[in-house]
């Protein structure tokens, strides 16, 4: 440990508030993971000054947000793990615009959004993630996306400076923005919604969760859709029709209910996961000649 930094850290965050080898598999929808070297969760006026601080003693810096798209390595994570969460989730609407700092989770956002009457972002209600982590990887499901209803994210820079970027130069597709190529933090972001009775997106809001509830494997721990959707395929059909449905390596396994799903049904490990994607591929590839590519994101050691 750099005790240096450890304590010009704690000038900035309350000591009780600064985690060491914290156990990842805490902070990951999927329950996977080892240990962060250092774990903190800054306010919005914390965060510069502890990224400031993690740049002038060279450490290296992970950004996540409610870790529901990760796969922690067992090895665990060198460094500090910023987690962008409940100390920066306000939510505010004026008019129809609703502005969320990027902590904020989606079903909150969604619900936030129906309280006032305000439609299009009933599609996110059922995503277990972050504004944040949505943005960065235009986030979807159910025929609606995140670059539908963005209309600015708020980002900090590798040199600290603030921006304000409309959507459209976000270069927002299928699961990707350029958020991580330009090393960009998000911090807070715009939406536009409409008008729509408060009742009409209630009740779209309660089928969508009725058919995650029929279809996902919401009862294991997860992280996910763990494939991107092939052009002009279903990755989860293609797994079951490998005969891949319930396949396991370890205590990781395609679930039952969905195949799209890698499910730990237990004490999944990294590796454990890594393995049962890696056969997975193969086979697919194998039966089909179709490249499967992970949409869940591998981070640590």
């Amino acid at each position: 440990m750099n005790q240096v930094f450890y304590q010009e850290l704690i000038q900035i965050i309350p000591k009780q508030d600064v985690l060491l080898e914290e156990p990842m598999k805490k902070h990951t929808t999927f329950r996977i993971g080892g240990a962060a070297e250092y774990y903190v969760a800054p306010s919005m006026e914390q965060l510069t000054q502890v990224l400031t601080l993690a740049k002038k003693h060279g450490i290296i810096v992970t950004i996540i947000g409610n870790g529901s798209n990760l796969l922690v390595s067992d090895a665990g994570i060198r460094g500090l793990v910023i987690e962008i969460g409940k100390a920066m989730s306000g939510v505010r609407i004026e008019d129809r615009k609703l502005y969320a700092e990027a902590g904020t989770l989606l079903s909150r956002m969604a619900n936030v959004a129906a309280e006032h009457g305000l439609s299009g972002m009933e599609f996110a209600a059922g995503i277990p993630g972050s504004v944040g982590g949505a943005v960065v990887m235009n986030a979807g499901a159910y025929g609606g996306e995140m670059k539908d209803i963005l209309v600015s994210a708020t980002v900090i820079t590798c040199e600290g400076e603030l921006l304000t970027i409309p959507a459209e130069e976000l270069d927002l597709a299928y699961r990707h923005s350029c958020v991580p190529e330009k090393n960009y933090i998000v911090v807070a972001t715009e939406f536009a919604l409409q008008e729509r009775p408060q009742e009409e997106i209630r009740a779209l809001m309660e089928d969508l969760r009725k058919r995650r509830v029929e279809k996902q494997p919401l009862e294991y721990p997860s992280a996910g859709s763990m494939f991107k959707r092939p052009e002009g395929y279903f990755a989860g059909k293609l797994i079951m029709d490998a005969g891949l449905r319930g396949y396991r390596v370890g205590d990781a396994q395609i679930a039952e209910k969905h195949c799209g799903f890698v499910i730990n049904c237990g004490n999944a490990t990294a590796a454990d996961v890594l393995q049962l994607i890696d056969d997975v591929r193969k086979k697919v590839y194998e039966q089909f000649q179709v490249e499967l590519e992970p949409e869940v994101k591998v981070i640590g050691d």
